[in-house]
């Protein structure tokens, strides 16, 4: 054996060492890159997985825009059926056709040029994503999708069957169980509006969009709608005067937005059958009532001994001579006074839509919390602009009457019929709510009769502003509490600031495919990398 082969003998084991290292750092390296690509996979399955039950998005904008308030994310955890949300165009044309049309709108009525920042529609898109994370937290399901009725008009259909009116395109369709509530182009609209401090230098925008779909979801998933006998009208012609129509419409929209079955009746000559409503109306009449209304009201009322039947009556601000009422009125240990309520030190300034002006309200406080129920802030004012006065008296020993909001302890009155002030300081009746009862073994039935003393309680300049006051949770809680409806929940205002982090959704797309796609090929790449490198040494 020459001095060559002896030497490659030598060498032969030396090299067999080094290629069982290489071939075992490179099998470790294999393998660290299959686990690491493994675990990417499955931490981005997970958080995808994750972020359908929890909102793992952080909302940096200073007004908390694409956040749901705690009163919807409670009302969608209690949700006990499933919920489909479908708007009938893509997203973008939802985002960019509302931005753009608003803009326009306000430019050419008010003067006001609004821009994308202004009232950025893309809040809408986001928040519906906010339902479907906390429904997910309940019972119930939320699904969100977007159809172009062209394309797919086969899904359009489906919610026909259950939806009497036009299913326009660009419009949110609610559905649950054969129930459909449509969020039209108008309310869409209607979820931006500029506050009554807007000038065309100064803008200032409020949100109502939650409010709209939070109560269209209560709407479909509301298993005993509370049906309304509303009386509109009376011997064919409006049961209120003209300066009170505004008012009496105002509280219709109002009740049916939170999922009252509304129909519009003559109190005169239709029927009021107890297995038809569970509520009737009386909003602010002109006139008195003949002596068969009465006969029907306290018929309706009685419903055969059974009760469990509500009546809610707003007076006139004039003092019109209402005998045949004031009976119906007294059988209920109710009086309303030729008076209004007034105290100097205890007025604030509201907005009157009915009159378009601004003027002084009484405030005034809750003195049946049973009655009116759980509200979500008790530190707002409730105000009640030219309030009429009422009397609980003790007629009938069969009723309970009771004060639902009283004045404070420094008002006085005022006679509607000469203007005299009375003397005497004190506290007085806003509002007051009288009850029957019958028993049958361990079962009470009850039936309700509610007086308002302001017709203007309910002005729609008073309960759109329910970020600034609580008569549209008072009203609507108390009704919820007399006919035992499903509590819905007025959701307030949320007031835009200007200066926000709003990515477009080009944007949104780039930061996803960063962190879903590109990160996970670079950590591959690298171990990829790596590994050619230790073969190769």
């Amino acid at each position: 054996m020459n001095e060559n082969e002896k030497l490659s003998g030598a060498q032969a084991p030396e090299q067999q060492k080094k290629a069982h290292r290489k071939l075992r750092f490179g099998s470790m390296s294999l393998i660290v890159i299959v686990l690491v690509i493994a675990i990417v996979v499955v931490v981005n399955l997970m958080a995808g997985i994750f972020a359908k039950r929890v909102n793992t998005e952080i909302d940096l904008t200073p007004d908390k825009r694409y956040e749901l308030s705690d009163e919807s994310v409670s009302a969608m955890k209690e949700l006990k059926k499933d919920v489909e949300i479908t708007v009938t165009c893509s997203q973008e044309e939802f985002e960019q056709y509302y931005t753009s049309y608003m803009a326009q709108m306000y430019y050419y009525y008010r003067g006001v040029a609004l821009t994308s920042e202004d009232c950025p529609f893309e809040m809408v898109t986001k928040i519906l994503e906010r339902y479907q994370t906390a429904a997910s937290q309940g019972d119930g399901k939320i699904t969100v999708r977007y159809v172009d009725m062209n394309t797919d008009p086969d899904v359009i259909a489906k919610y026909k069957k259950y939806y009497n009116g036009e299913i326009e395109a660009r419009s949110i369709v609610v559905y649950s169980d054969e129930r459909v509530d449509i969020i039209d182009s108008t309310e869409i609209m209607s979820m931006f509006q500029p506050d009554s401090s807007t000038t065309s230098t100064n803008i200032s925008m409020m949100f109502a969009g939650e409010s709209t779909i939070t109560t269209a979801i209560q709407n479909v998933t509301d298993s005993h709608p509370v049906r309304v006998a509303y009386a509109s009208m009376m011997n064919g012609a409006s049961i209120s005067d003209t300066q009170f129509e505004g008012v009496s419409a105002a509280i219709r929209t109002f009740i049916t937005k939170y999922g009252y079955d509304c129909t519009d009746i003559d109190i005169a000559s239709d029927d009021l059958s107890p297995e038809d409503y569970d509520l009737v109306i009386l909003p602010v009449p002109a006139n008195d009532i003949a002596p068969d209304v009465v006969s029907k009201l306290t018929d309706f009322l009685y419903n055969d001994g059974k009760y469990g039947k509500n009546m809610l009556y707003i007076p006139s601000l004039f003092a019109v001579e209402t005998p045949n009422l004031d009976e119906f009125l007294a059988d209920w240990s109710i009086e309303v006074g030729d008076t209004i309520i007034n105290d100097e030190k205890n007025m604030k300034q509201v907005y009157l839509a009915t009159f378009g002006t601004y003027d002084n309200a009484l405030t005034v406080s809750v003195s049946d919390s049973e009655s009116v129920g759980t509200l979500p802030n008790n530190s707002l004012p409730v105000v009640s602009p030219y309030t009429r006065s009422i009397e609980i008296i003790s007629k009938n020993s069969d009723a309970v009457a009771s004060a639902l909001l009283t004045s404070p302890k420094t008002s006085y009155l005022i006679s509607l019929i000469d203007g005299s002030a009375g003397a005497d300081n004190g506290s007085y009746n806003a509002a007051v709510i009288s009850k029957k009862e019958a028993a049958d073994g361990f079962e009470v039935y009850t039936s309700r009769v509610l007086v308002l003393g302001s017709a203007f309680f309910a002005d729609d300049g008073i309960l759109a502003n329910s970020s600034v006051y609580n008569n549209a949770d008072v009203l609507l809680s108390t009704l919820n509490t007399m006919t035992g409806k499903e509590a819905s929940a007025v959701i307030a205002e949320k007031a835009l600031q200007q200066s926000y982090i709003a990515p477009t959704q080009a944007q949104y797309n780039a930061v996803r495919a960063v962190t879903v796609y590109v990160i996970p090929l670079l950590v591959a790449a690298v171990g990829v990398f790596v590994l050619i490198r230790r073969r190769n040494r």
